[in-house]
């Protein structure tokens, strides 16, 4: 696209959220944009320094006056050039300002197309691209400093490693099927054994951090359900700390799901409070039962809560698949003054609490945390990943499983193929192997400006 000032494909959006503010910044990023710039200030800034200066329409009246920042390229965010404004936050400001790139050529940015032009660009792998989302949508502080490690390029590097420990397993396989174990001597079966093997645990240890920042990024959604009255709605208050949920005397109080986000140890835990689970003919406590069942198939961990003087219902425990992640959860421990306990049968977990005192919701929180899969003295070492890493990271892990399977019968040819396979699904993280399909699915997802 050719511009009116002689640039092509400049792109340029609002960088900051809509609404008033202290500040509002314009991004444009672009080839050659010093004229563009000129147009706007009148001057060309110095490069990487905080400039004050008027922003000017068309007739050179003032449309604001602010910081401009001039980033040269290849010095900058996207590897363009890129030039920042930073204005008074108001979005009439901010709308003439951008407007005004528009006439001179600019055309408004796609969600993350900065950052998409800075992973084109060679300003970042396609791992750090996505962890930029991760960094400004982080729901604690732990899920915030674990995308920064990412973003800085811990998580990639990683990865890298890997393929290069591969792309030497690599070398020495193919010098066997080019020449003879007499000629190379290189495919030493237990040299190689152990090579292998310390390819294959530390791809297992990558892939414990990854499931751990998952967690970090998604959160553990859980369900609360189980008979009427049997204090789900106590229990989803103990554990927000508030009067969330109605709770009374009266069998099916609650006909709707409720949904609360509470922070464990840093990791965010989705409750949903339901309706109760039993035989009725109110129309409308059948619809809040149906909902209960479809929230229950969508969760990650169901806690079944009943009173701890009553048995377990029987009807409830079959509805679920069996091998659904649940605890069982005997509330109401006070009234026949019961310790709090978690105890073990078979399959089945349990624990004895009272929402009502808050006895034996420390045992709770601890257990939620384990399900979640989180390790707390090893999160200094976690990395933020997505479901696509998971995927590529645990298809890496197949395909060397079966190469390590190849080295007990010598099958070089399929070996090699095996290890050529496992370098490709971690080079998809980092992007050196993508699709345009995969691109536009992940940066889609990004904000205006970013």
């Amino acid at each position: 696209m050719k511009s009116a000032t002689g640039s092509t494909n400049i792109i340029a959006a609002i960088a900051t959220p809509s609404g008033q503010g202290g500040i509002g910044i314009v991004r444009i990023s672009g080839k050659c944009l010093q004229s563009l710039i000129h147009a706007i200030l009148g001057y060309l800034p110095q490069p990487r320094y905080a400039s004050l200066g008027n922003f000017l329409d068309e007739d050179g009246r003032m449309i604001d006056q602010g910081i401009a920042i001039y980033f040269p390229a290849p010095h900058s965010y996207t590897g363009e050039d890129v030039l920042e404004l930073q204005g008074h936050g108001g979005m009439v400001i901010m709308n003439l300002l951008l407007a005004r790139c528009m006439a001179l050529g600019a055309r408004l940015a796609g969600p993350g197309e900065f950052t998409l032009r800075a992973f084109l660009n060679g300003r970042m792998d396609l791992a750090q691209a996505e962890s930029v989302m991760d960094v400004i949508s982080a729901g604690t502080g732990k899920a915030a400093r674990c995308a920064m490690r990412s973003l800085q390029g811990e998580f990639s590097s990683e990865i890298h490693a890997l393929v290069e420990m591969l792309i030497k397993l690599r070398v020495l396989i193919e010098a066997t099927l080019d020449f003879s174990e007499e000629e190379t001597g290189l495919l030493e079966q237990t040299v190689f054994s152990n090579k292998i093997r310390l390819v294959y645990d530390r791809l297992k240890q990558l892939l414990s951090s990854a499931r751990q920042g998952s967690r970090l990024r998604e959160g553990l959604h859980v369900v609360l359900a189980g008979q009427p009255n049997a204090g789900k709605s106590s229990l989803m208050n103990c554990l927000t700390g508030e009067d969330t949920a109605i709770v009374t005397d009266i069998p099916g109080t609650t006909r709707d799901a409720i949904h609360r986000t509470i922070e464990i140890e840093g990791i965010l835990v989705h409750l949903t409070d339901t309706a109760g689970l039993r035989e009725t003919a109110d129309a409308i406590e059948k619809i809040g039962i149906s909902r209960t069942l479809s929230a229950i198939q969508q969760a990650d961990l169901v806690l079944l809560i009943r009173d701890v003087r009553e048995e377990p219902d029987t009807a409830i425990l079959g509805s679920l698949p069996d091998a659904f992640p649940r605890i069982q959860i005997c509330n109401k421990i006070d009234l026949p003054d019961i310790p709090p306990r978690t105890e073990y049968s078979g399959n089945e977990e349990k624990i004895y609490l009272s929402a009502k005192t808050g006895a034996g919701i420390n045992l709770l929180r601890e257990k939620l945390l384990e399900k979640a899969g989180w390790q707390p003295a090893a999160n200094e070492g976690v990395f933020m990943a997505r479901s696509r890493h998971l995927f590529a990271l645990n298809n890496a892990k197949t395909h060397l499983e079966q190469a390590m399977e190849m080295m007990d019968v010598r099958q070089s040819e399929l070996l090699a193929e095996e290890l050529r396979l496992t370098q490709h699904w971690l080079s998809l993280i980092t992007g050196e192997f993508t699709t345009d399909d995969l691109l536009g699915e992940i940066f889609t997802g990004f904000c205006i400006g970013k």
